[in-house]
């Protein structure tokens, strides 16, 4: 019976023996793995570096841009407001020349008659000119044919 219990002891000592060899080579698959990661976690950390870069660049690039967005927002406001108030001006003149138009129109066609009458009149002044023209050049033309007349008898 005491063969059996160093049977045992045996059968137990090599079967933990195929243990720690089993453990020890996952632990060296685990060495390996672990080396893996570490080295895979290293290349992260400096991509994580120059992203951080970037974005810090990009977000004080956005910064300036939000800024001068701003700005120009701010200065299109005021030319807005000055083509609004230039509209405005324009209505008003408008407005105006409307109620200019049409109290001439109220005019006119009160003094309808009044006009007919002084362009008759002009008219009729500007016959009299003419004849009164044509009447000087006629008593022009008799005395310079009397001068000739006296001249010639003079002779």
């Amino acid at each position: 019976m005491e063969i059996v219990l160093y049977i045992a002891a045996l059968i137990a000592a090599i079967g933990f023996l195929v243990l720690c060899i089993s453990v020890g080579m996952t632990l060296f698959s685990l060495k390996n793995t672990l080396n893996s990661i570490a080295g895979t976690v290293a290349g992260i950390e400096g991509q994580m570096e120059g992203i951080t870069r970037e974005t810090t660049s990009l977000l004080a690039k956005t910064n300036t841009l939000a800024e001068d967005i701003t700005e120009k927002s701010e200065k299109l406001n005021s030319v807005v407001d000055a083509v609004k108030n230039i509209g405005t001006s324009v209505t008003g003149l408008n407005n105006s020349i409307n109620q200019i138009t049409s109290s001439i129109t109220k005019e006119v066609s009160k003094n309808e008659e009044k006009i007919a009458q002084v362009v008759q009149w002009s008219n009729v002044a500007m016959d009299i000119a003419e004849k009164w023209k044509q009447r000087k050049v006629i008593n022009q033309d008799e005395l310079e044919e009397e001068n000739v007349s006296k001249m010639r008898g003079k002779k």
